[in-house]
């Protein structure tokens, strides 16, 4: 059995997005679907309801049961059918939109294609939401049918969690537990594989997972533990010149310690003091 609607995909249009087709599989054995590369040109997601179905990726096929999506982006190949034995329920909506790659690619949406839904009631009712709209009304609301798309879209990125997530999850939280005592010790010598090692990684794979957990990357983040301790010490020590402030951080290099501080300030340290003093006096 099945549910779905097709609308016209519009060429120039002032929504960010806009559904393509959206539906509602079940007891569908035979569920099968072959796309190769560069064959549709829209965004898709689908979400299992019960039952069971495959995805191949790369090779290799996953199983999906209850909770499970996946979202494919334009032009992608696609290879995924139903289990003949347990057919699943699957929901899906296929969408399309001028900004949309750049808004998914940031929330890193690009980064995977297999995705766990925590609140699956929630999406399930954005998508009965949509497919009544667009049943009832074809495409004669595009305004509504673009409210209810972006609902549909929200709802899945709040509630999306990479299949990969607890192994994920485990990792950031090792990044960030680690952040008080680099932040402590900002003003050593910065050693990477010290680092890498604490977490049980390469020094490559700390710098991604450092970058994920933070957005920024080790040495960023040692520059601004390095520089907030300096700021710091321009106000409080009076009696310690930049040269023993630039040391105290981590620079033996005084013009260097200059060049990073006007970089992240806007001003010399000797300027920064100079500020501060002079508010202080009045």
């Amino acid at each position: 059995m099945l549910r779905q609607y097709l609308l016209p995909t519009l060429q120039n249009h002032e929504f960010m997005i806009l559904p393509e087709s959206i539906g509602w599989y079940f007891e569908e054995p035979d569920h099968d679907v072959d796309r190769q590369v560069g064959t549709l040109n829209n965004f898709s997601i689908h979400f299992v309801i019960s039952g069971t179905g495959y995805i191949e990726i790369d090779g290799n096929r996953f199983t999906l049961k209850r909770g499970d999506a996946f979202l494919y982006f334009p032009m992608q190949e696609q290879r995924y059918y139903s289990s003949k034995d347990d057919p699943w329920n699957i929901r899906w909506v296929h969408f399309y939109g001028g900004v949309l790659h750049s808004f998914l690619a940031e929330q890193e949406f690009d980064q995977h294609s297999l995705w766990t839904i925590q609140q699956l009631s929630s999406l399930e009712k954005a998508h009965e939401q949509l497919l009544s709209e667009a049943e009832s009304n074809s495409f004669l609301h595009l305004l509504q049918l673009s409210i209810l798309t972006y609902t549909f879209l929200m709802e899945f990125i709040t509630n999306a969690s990479p299949k990969t997530s607890v192994r994920r999850q485990e990792l950031d939280d090792r990044i960030q537990t680690l952040l008080p005592s680099m932040q402590r010790r900002a003003c050593e010598p910065f050693e990477l594989e010290y680092w890498a090692e604490q977490t049980g990684v390469s020094t490559y794979y700390f710098c991604r997972l450092f970058k994920r957990a933070t957005q920024m990357t080790p040495m960023q983040f040692i520059t601004l533990c390095r520089l907030q301790m300096s700021k710091q010490w321009l106000l409080d020590k009076k009696d310690m010149t930049i040269k023993d402030i630039a040391l105290k951080a981590g620079y033996p290099s005084i013009s260097y310690f200059n060049k990073r501080f006007l970089e992240q300030e806007g001003m010399t340290p000797t300027e920064y003091r100079m500020l501060f003093e002079s508010r202080l006096d009045k």
